[in-house]
């Protein structure tokens, strides 16, 4: 009887162990709560081998992302070297395999002599979490209460472990989450940062715009020029704001070829549609000039210039339209002004030229007081001589002819009058020149030699310029050789026909010549080398030449001396054919003599 009440007793110490073991158990998630698996693991087996007196216990964790998986032994007492944790697993897995389920419960003690029975825990429903594998050398290991017990230890790792994966996956997301953020944020960061950049520099590019445009527009106001934009196919005309200020055209009016034509200058508007309509049909570049009329009557002179562009098919013209308004009318000043310098130059000559003026008026007025005496004496014969007094009387007329020509030709040369454009025979000029030149030339001993062409060569441009032009090469070519003794004061004067269907006149000189040096400078206003010299002549003679659309330069002589020439355009043959066979009647050098 006194043994049951013991038994009974042991019974219910087991009992109670038991109880506080698996009170233990389930207070261990409370321990391990926020840890990883390996701190679940580490905790739970030093636990179960602390309740169990175990031999050794073994778990193999899988990682669920392919990684190597966690291993860990403990072992209660090792009576020898203990092998490696990995040993210790990998022989376990050979020897047991993989399936969990058919594994023998007594296996030959890898520490030692004999076998331990073991007990494989699968972590997870089918064991997907790894396992546990306890091992005792007790042959009644496991009880039921210890097989309880590691059942509840398994669960509760089984439960520990998902805990500890779903937090390190949500540390991990996390992590991962936060390291996206702050990779976002950068690139937010950066993106902002650009971001302002660009905003900073398209508002920096529209102020430069904005001033760019600003600069444009004061430079079309002050330059007087505007832009425009023609559309071919739709007639869209696009101004800027200089040409609504030139036509004075309201800003917000839409601007059309019927309002423009509303401010051209009836006289030139047929002009400004013709050169439109061919525009539009042959794509031509736009070179015109044409008057406006303002509402108040006021008059302008603008000149267009544009090109076309292609774009996919739409022509479009580009232009610009300046007011040159103020340059006609300097250019009308200027040439007013040259023309009164032209005169003055002209008048200047006069009285150099007067002793052969007076000898080319005394020769015919002489000639018709000797033949107005013969006349009368014929006529007072008796009988009267009527056929030699008709003779005498026709070389009166001559002789007055003579003289009115003269007469012309000095106030043709001297008179104050505007240019005119007409065919005129270089060489018939020439000869009147030197007509009115050779008391002069012949007082300075001068020696003229005339070389000039034998066909007539006609050029277009106003007679009286262009012989002032010839007589000033002329009095320059003497003046250059009244210090010259020594050797003969040699003038040669030619003319012949040049290259490019043009005409050349050459004077060629045996004076000083000229500095090399300033051969830039004959031709600029009021430069001279003369002691009383204006400094005009050449000047002036370049102008006329260059009206001329020619050419007028100086060369020093291989000897003494320096040669002016002049090359201007040849007459079309239509503007001399009404004068080709007009015969001038002059006095040679020679004649007049």
């Amino acid at each position: 009887m006194e043994a049951q009440p013991e038994l009974a007793s042991g019974e219910i110490k087991h009992l109670q162990r038991c109880i506080n073991d698996l009170v233990s158990l389930l207070a261990l998630p409370a321990i391990w709560s926020g840890g990883d698996p390996s701190q679940v693991l580490h905790t739970l087996l030093d636990a179960l081998l602390r309740m169990l007196r175990l031999d050794l216990v073994c778990v193999r964790l899988t990682d669920p992302i392919g990684e190597a998986p966690v291993e860990i032994v403990r072992i209660a007492e090792p009576r020898g070297p203990m092998p490696p944790v990995h040993d210790i697993c990998e022989a376990l897995s050979q020897c047991l395999k993989n399936d969990s389920r058919k594994w023998p419960p007594l296996l030959r003690n890898l520490m030692g002599e004999g076998d331990v029975s073991i007990v494989p825990l699968p972590l997870g429903l089918q064991g997907e979490l790894g396992v546990i594998v306890t091992a005792a050398q007790r042959t009644d290991f496991p009880r039921q209460t210890e097989a309880l017990l590691l059942s509840v230890a398994a669960n509760q790792a089984s439960i520990g472990l998902q805990e500890a994966r779903l937090l390190s996956q949500q540390k991990r997301v996390a992590s991962e989450l936060d390291q996206r953020v702050v990779q976002r944020t950068v690139e937010l960061a950066a993106a902002n940062e650009e971001l302002k950049k660009e905003l900073a520099e398209r508002k920096r590019a529209e102020q430069e715009l904005q001033r760019s445009e600003a600069f444009l527009a004061e430079a079309q106001n002050l330059s007087r020029i505007g832009s425009l934009s023609w559309r071919v196919a739709t007639d869209e005309i696009t101004w800027s704001e200089q040409l609504y200020r030139i036509f004075q055209i309201d800003r917000n009016a839409r601007v059309t070829f019927d309002l423009i034509g509303t401010r051209i200058h009836p006289e030139d508007l047929s002009v400004f549609q013709e050169h439109i309509e061919r525009s539009r049909r042959d794509s031509s570049d736009v070179q015109l000039e044409f008057r406006l009329q303002m509402p108040d009557g006021a008059v302008k002179y603008v000149h267009v210039a544009a090109h076309i562009r292609g774009d996919h098919g739409q022509p479009e013209y580009i232009g610009a339209v300046q007011d040159v308004t103020e340059r006609r009318s300097s250019e009308e000043a200027l040439s007013k002004a040259r023309s009164a310098l032209s005169h003055v130059a002209r008048v200047t000559s006069l009285g150099v030229l007067t002793a052969s003026i007076a000898h080319e008026v005394n020769q015919p007025l002489s000639g018709i007081i000797t033949n107005a005496s013969t006349c009368l004496r014929m006529l007072a014969a008796d009988p009267p001589n009527v056929d030699g007094a008709r003779e005498t009387a026709r070389r009166t007329i001559r002789d007055g002819n003579r003289a009115s020509e003269v007469i012309s030709r000095l106030r043709a040369l001297y008179g104050k009058k505007e240019p005119t454009t007409e065919a005129v025979d270089l060489n018939e000029a020439t000869r009147e020149v030197l007509a009115l030149s050779v008391q002069e030339l012949q007082r300075n001993r001068v020696f003229v030699q005339q070389e000039l062409a034998d066909d007539q060569l006609f050029v277009t441009g106003d007679r009286v310029q262009l012989q002032q032009v010839i007589l000033n090469l002329v009095r320059n070519a003497s003046d250059a050789m009244s210090d010259v003794h020594g050797r003969p004061r040699h003038l040669l004067i030619s003319t012949d026909r040049d290259e490019g269907d043009r005409v050349r006149l050459t004077v060629q000189d045996a004076g000083v010549g000229f500095d090399p040096q300033a051969a830039d400078r004959l031709f600029e206003s009021f430069y001279t080398t003369k002691n009383d010299g204006m400094g005009i002549g050449l000047s002036v003679s370049r102008s006329i030449i260059e009206n001329h659309h020619g050419r007028l330069w100086a060369k020093l002589n291989a000897g003494p001396g320096a040669t002016f020439s002049f090359s201007i355009p040849r007459a079309s043959a239509g503007a001399t054919s009404a004068d080709g066979n007009r015969e001038i009647r002059t006095a040679d050098v020679t004649d007049a003599a």
